[in-house]
């Protein structure tokens, strides 16, 4: 049994992470949680600024996140009012809001996707021997009659 000291594992374990990070997977997937972290901040900003209030004016002119049941007995003129005095509510409005933004998401990474294997070319993989041999013996066979 081979017995490492402190010191010896903690180098043996850096260089299991140091080759486990250089992988090309992993740095790509740590690109794309940046990505997508900012990708989130401007989809909010979207359903926020630009998509809800439209909507709101529509129904009426009322801020959709501002959609709640109250759950107490006390009544409150807001959301913001209820959960200042630490009422118990239930927020479908920015359930609603968080739907919205799952939706523009979805759609925004399938279009991306969709864009993304347009422009990729697989070359197709060449004939294996095994083809080869078989498509020269088609051919033979072929001719012969």
């Amino acid at each position: 049994m081979l017995i490492l000291s402190n010191n010896e594992e903690g180098v043996i374990m850096f260089k299991e992470f140091k080759k486990f990070a250089m992988k090309g997977n992993v740095i790509d997937l740590a690109v794309g949680v940046i990505i997508g972290a900012a990708f989130g901040q401007i989809v909010s900003s979207l359903v926020n600024d630009i998509i809800m209030p439209p909507i709101g004016l529509l129904i009426g002119g009322i801020d959709f996140s501002e959609f709640y049941i109250n759950l107490s007995k006390t009544t409150y003129a807001s959301l913001s009012e209820a959960k200042k005095a630490g009422a118990a509510t239930i927020n479908y409005g920015i359930f609603l809001n968080n739907i919205i933004h799952f939706l523009i998401i979805a759609v925004a990474i399938f279009i991306l996707v969709k864009q993304v294997n347009r422009f990729k070319h697989d070359e197709p993989a060449p004939p294996t021997n095994q083809e080869i041999l078989l498509t020269e013996i088609r051919d033979i066979l072929k001719n012969n009659k």
